[in-house]
């Protein structure tokens, strides 16, 4: 009997488990679609803007924007990584996290002094375990970030970049490539002479353009404009990347609940008939010792 009554609370604990693991795949579903949307939207507008950066910086202009000129010498660069404050998404951060270390031992072999800068607390964990002590620390970029709080970093990105403090920056981040697959990547974003290379094409066609008022005015405008945009898709990315990494996880681990109860289930019937079994045996002997 003590053994059923095991089984029977085992089993009610993994039936809660399973609640639990439901409603967070059913919660992540509907963030994923939502952060997709996003995601899809912020794309098509990052893949035009630096289409057009990448035209007016081939163009014949006597003035060039800072943010497109390499400097003489990398000295200083910037690694930023995006990984999430919640875990239960599976691989998510451990992906985006090694190959932001492998990018981190890279830049230091280079001999540059590398900046590392960490956003969400599952990567500020990891690095402290491993004995690293990033020099900033973001944990106010949830699931669903805002234009707003990306354009403060990257304000002060360009700044730090056209005075010369810093002469590269990367973002380390899981990119959306489709619902079915997402990759750890690492994207070099300073100077944006990446964002050129990113989009060019060969059937891309070539414009003369016109700039009114000037074309030091336009440049000035649209470039910062680029790079933010870019900036923003990397944390767009990484926000639906880790719904969908949270939804897999979830599904599995309902499926895993899922056979638990049905292995456990039989295992109380096995113990319960023989529980059964145990007792009719007792009474028939019982019975047989008074005759």
């Amino acid at each position: 009997m003590a053994k059923a009554r095991a089984i029977v609370k085992r089993l009610k604990a993994v039936k809660n488990i399973r609640k639990i693991t439901r409603t967070m795949e059913l919660i992540a579903t509907a963030r994923f679609k939502k952060a997709m949307d996003r995601a899809s939207e912020a794309a098509a507008y990052t893949k035009k803007i630096s289409e057009l950066v990448s035209d007016l910086s081939q163009a014949n202009l006597e003035f060039h924007h800072p943010l497109l000129e390499k400097h003489e010498t990398e000295k200083n660069s910037v690694l930023l990584v995006l990984t999430s404050n919640r875990g239960l998404c599976g691989g998510y951060n451990s992906g985006v996290l090694k190959a932001a270390l492998r990018r981190h031992k890279e830049l230091i072999a280079s001999g540059q002094n590398v900046r590392l800068e960490i956003s969400g607390k599952r990567g500020i964990s990891f690095l402290k375990f491993q004995g690293i002590e990033p020099s900033h620390t973001y944990t106010h970029f949830e699931d669903r970030p805002t234009f707003d709080e990306v354009d403060d970093l990257a304000s002060r990105y360009i700044t730090e970049y056209i005075e010369g403090k810093i002469d590269r920056l990367d973002v380390a981040y899981t990119e959306f490539v489709s619902a079915s697959r997402q990759q750890p990547a690492v994207h070099s974003l300073l100077p944006i002479g990446a964002l050129e290379a990113a989009a060019e094409s060969p059937a891309t066609q070539k414009y003369d353009y016109e700039f009114l008022p000037s074309a030091q005015e336009i440049l000035e405008e649209i470039v910062p404009t680029a790079f933010k945009a870019r900036l923003f898709k990397c944390f767009l990315d990484a926000a639906v990347s880790e719904q969908i990494a949270r939804m897999v996880a979830m599904k599995g681990a309902t499926e895993n609940a899922n056979e638990m109860v049905g292995s456990l289930s039989a295992q109380y019937n096995r113990a319960r008939q023989s529980q059964i079994t145990s007792e009719i045996l007792e009474i028939i002997g019982g019975a047989a010792a008074l005759e």
